[in-house]
């Protein structure tokens, strides 16, 4: 019944866009508009209208290159579809997306993204196009937009997970005065106060400024569960001269919570306790914080050459004290009856990156062979260091069929340090691109990367004052081709091969270090771009093979994360669809179904041909929101956001060297959810209005044997804000 109600509104998808051939023709409406000046130079209030720039290149990509020019998926989700959704989460952007998803909510303190298969740790997540630390809450309201780039990174960035990689855009400096002032209250007594204010510095108006911020605090579905987070993003744009630009920003967020690690699986089946039951310890928490602060020089050498320089140094620190998960190893096992005998934990990690990165990019021709050319080059270090405290077993014994009572706690442990494990990390690559116009319709994408890292693992034991050191040096090419044809300028054809090259950190249960995996991708796909801008449709098939992938142990009960084992060779294959579309006046759509199936090929340790858990093979969701023009509902806008979320499995896949191994994966049901929204300006003042999860569905986000976290259920939020 789901899928059939999903059919029914891609269906209603097609037929508005053949509607929209009759619509008005004014291609204005279908442009992201922030700011307007009627001709006397007053500033006219803010119109967010239906856009979705996926002709538009994306910064991520590096050289500028169009998205019909690129042989690649890419999305941008725009400041429009961002604030129309009333985004709060990571949660909330990649309902927009097809082939990128959350794929796990550990402990409920971080969104963990995967796309096309594949886990995108912090080396697939950037801000700005840094590298960003994504173990920890993700704020969106300093959000200008979000890019993605789907399939092979490795050329620009080196070592990236196979899937893809997410950039979040932040707000940038305009040489206006003007900003906005709002408040959120929602369910859970939450409440969320925001700001953003920019102007121009001077009467010349060569220095301009932002700044916004936002502080969130409340409860959760869950009882005893608790949060507050700080954030704020200034950022300053300064014209040195005609030709050379200077951009200074600063990024810092503040997140404290309780971690909430589930426990609702007996058995690998998942058991019908409330929602809202809470069975960790009340007094645990994670807390974390990032800073992140990025100079970005931009010079113009030529009407065709421009130089990019960035310099960026991230820091972040997180600190975790709380029950662990239940595990047979040193979390205590759930007995048939309910009773689980809890352990507690402890772990505290920090981390230094700086990178350098130069960037020359520009056009040129060699006789009738127009080129669009990037060269560059980035040196980056990592140093993190984690903590590991000894586990305070048998703290205390509870039944999970019971509801929790935070007044038998016993007394808050103290744990003694147990391991420190350090990783400095030195990485270095140059790389080249060029996209040559063979003809009128057919066009070559080549690149080549070489990446030199070298990696230093020390693990400090504190009972022993031993250090055990690991040492790694690698370094490979990674090339990349891409054929275009396109029989029209709204038309493009593509089949593209790349080679990637991933360090592998950490180490074997013999402390060994890592191979690298070598990763091979094929992607072929169609781009179209019809009714004057106003539809694009893209379909992508693909197939990425990692030779070696290795996973965390779990013979530890996942106390050292840096031991991994060798799970084999893994493949992914699929297909995705995407619709984007202003039909008329005022309206948006966003489609769209993603179809993946990740696997063992090769492995003398699982099941060859069994799924990799945590992904669905089926996603696909259908958005609209109408913003309404006329005397009567001028200022009213209504939205849907519909997505499905296919079936998937958890639990621990079953190894193939232990007879009658007990481990085996949990089943995970599929799922349709709905958020409605709906909004109303008046003036400077704008009232908007958020109900998510309509239908008050009920599934989970599992990670681990015995560890889930319902999806929040039925939920709304009232935001104000006074725009001037």
């Amino acid at each position: 019944m789901k899928r059939v109600a999903l059919l029914s509104l891609l269906i209603f998808t097609i037929t508005t866009t053949v509607f929209a051939q009759e619509s008005n023709n004014d291609e204005a409406y279908y442009a992201l508009i922030d700011t307007v000046k009627n001709i006397k130079g007053k500033r006219l209030k803010e119109v967010n209208v239906a856009s979705y720039p996926q002709k538009n290149p994306v910064n991520i990509g590096k050289a500028g290159i169009k998205s019909m020019d690129l042989p690649q998926a890419t999305a941008i989700i725009s400041s429009a579809v961002l604030t129309n959704q009333q985004t709060n989460s990571l949660t909330d952007i990649l309902k927009n997306t097809n082939g990128v998803y959350i794929m796990g909510t550990t402990g409920g303190y971080q969104e963990e993204i995967a796309s096309r298969g594949f886990p995108l740790s912090s080396s697939n997540t950037f801000k700005n196009g840094i590298r960003y630390f994504n173990g920890m809450s993700i704020e969106t309201s300093g959000l200008e937009k979000v890019e993605l780039l789907k399939g092979s990174a490795a050329l620009l960035f080196g070592n990236v997970a196979a899937g893809g990689i997410l950039n979040l855009v932040t707000k940038k400096p305009k040489n206006e005065l003007g900003g906005e002032i709002g408040f959120r209250y929602g369910s859970f007594n939450t409440i969320k106060p925001t700001f953003d204010i920019y102007n121009s510095i001077g009467k010349n108006k060569n220095m301009s400024f932002r700044i916004n911020g936002s502080f969130e605090k409340g409860n959760s579905f869950r009882d005893f569960v608790h949060s507050e987070r700080s954030y704020i993003n200034p950022s300053f744009l300064i014209k040195l001269s005609d030709k050379t630009e200077l951009l200074l920003e600063a990024d810092y967020i503040k997140d404290n919570r309780t971690p909430d690690f589930g426990a609702g699986i007996y058995n690998y089946e998942i058991l019908d306790l409330p929602r809202n039951r809470f069975l960790g310890v009340s007094w645990g928490y994670y807390n974390s914080k990032q800073t992140l602060a990025t100079a970005t020089l931009t010079h113009e050498l030529s009407k065709n050459w421009s130089l990019n320089f960035i310099n960026s140094i991230r820091f972040y620190e997180t600190d975790l004290f709380s029950n662990t998960r239940p595990n047979p190893v040193i979390g205590g096992n759930i007995t048939a009856n309910g009773d689980w005998t809890r352990s507690i934990q402890r772990t505290e990690n920090k981390d230094d990156y700086f990178i350098q990165q130069t960037d020359l990019k520009g056009t040129f021709a060699t006789g009738k062979i127009n080129h669009q050319f990037l060269f560059g080059y980035d040196v980056e270090s990592f140093k993190t260091y984690t903590t590991a405290y000894q586990n305070f077993i048998n703290y205390d014994v509870i039944n999970i069929f019971n509801d929790y009572n935070p007044t038998l706690e016993p007394l808050i442990p103290t744990l003694n340090k147990n391991t420190l494990t350090s990783t400095p990390i030195n990485r270095f690559g140059v790389y080249i691109q060029d996209l040559a116009r063979l003809s009128d319709k057919f066009k070559l994408l080549a690149g080549i990367r070489y990446s030199y890292q070298d990696t230093k693992n020390e693990v400090l034991s504190y009972a022993s004052n031993s250090t055990s050191i690991s040492t790694n040096y690698d370094g490979a090419f990674s090339p990349r081709l891409g054929l275009i044809f396109q029989p029209s300028e709204n038309y493009s054809v593509f089949a593209s091969y790349s080679n990637s090259f991933e360090i592998n950190t950490g180490q074997d249960a013999l402390g060994n270090a890592l191979k690298p995996s070598l990763i091979d991708q094929y992607e072929i796909g169609i781009k179209t771009k019809i009714l004057k801008d106003r539809l694009f449709i893209n379909l992508t098939g693909y197939q990425i093979t990692n030779e070696n992938f290795y996973q965390q142990s779990l013979n530890n009960g996942n106390t050292y994360s840096y031991i991994k084992v060798l799970a084999g060779e893994v493949q992914s294959q699929g297909i995705e669809l995407d619709i984007v579309s202003n039909p008329f006046k005022g309206l948006s759509l966003i489609a769209g179904y993603s179809f993946n199936e990740t696997k063992y090929i090769k492995s003398s340790y699982f099941i060859e041909g069994s799924q990799l858990k945590y992904n669905p093979k089926n996603t696909a969701n259908f958005n609209i929101n109408y913003n309404f023009e006329g005397r009567k509902l001028n200022g009213l806008s209504v939205g849907l956001i519909n997505t499905y979320f296919g079936t998937r499995y958890a639990g621990r896949p079953t190894r193939v060297q232990i007879a009658n191994d007990s481990r085996k994966l949990i089943y995970v049901p599929d799922y349709f959810q709905i958020d409605a929204t709906m909004a109303y300006a008046y003036s400077n003042w704008t009232i908007r209005a958020k109900i998510s999860n309509l239908l008050n569905e009920l599934n989970y986000n599992i990670h681990d044997d015995n560890s889930l976290n319902p999806i929040a259920p039925r939920n709304y939020s009232i935001t104000l804000t006074y725009d001037f």
